[in-house]
């Protein structure tokens, strides 16, 4: 059996996180993303039914990844560390979807120890309930995904003007 490349550790991100446990070339397989296979209607009630509790809790707590137009996977349960990867808006890891399998890929090398972070890909529509602490330099304060940033900035930058 190969060994794991990544293992869950503390994160000045989120709590935990996913880190790199050899050097890692880009391109490479380094996890996949499993969980329960559910319908886009059991997926919508169940991050609905986290969301509420979540804006209680101010944890996170959607685990799901959306699989092709009919299903989605719900990592939340069972043994994904996966799960524990932490978004950044300067990722060095993306998600593919091979063939119905969802695999964290390196984007680029990746050194021993590193956090293993993505760019989770959220649409603007309700970015102000996504905080961001990842900390990057491209960072906009909201987990967005990287082209609908600058539409937030603007946003972000009107709000501001109109406080003063």
């Amino acid at each position: 059996m190969p060994k794991s490349l990544c293992t869950v550790k503390t994160s000045k991100i989120h709590g935990r996180g996913l880190y790199a446990t050899a050097d890692i070339e880009e391109g490479t397989d380094i996890i996949q993303y499993v969980g329960e296979k559910i319908s886009k209607k059991e997926s919508t009630r169940r991050a609905l039914e986290w969301e509420a509790s979540a804006r209680k809790s101010g944890e996170g707590l959607v685990y799901i990844f959306e699989l092709d137009k009919k299903y989605d996977i719900d990592g939340r349960l069972g043994d994904n560390p996966a799960r524990y990867m932490n978004h950044s808006c300067d990722g060095n890891c993306e998600a593919i979807n091979y063939d119905g399998e969802i695999w964290i890929v390196a984007r680029r090398d990746i050194k021993e120890g590193e956090e293993l972070v993505y760019d989770y890909g959220y649409d603007m529509e309700h970015f102000l309930d996504h905080p961001c602490k990842c900390g990057s330099g491209n960072c906009i304060g909201y987990i967005v995904r990287e082209d609908q940033r600058p539409k937030v900035k603007k946003l972000l930058k009107g709000k501001k003007k109109k406080k003063k």
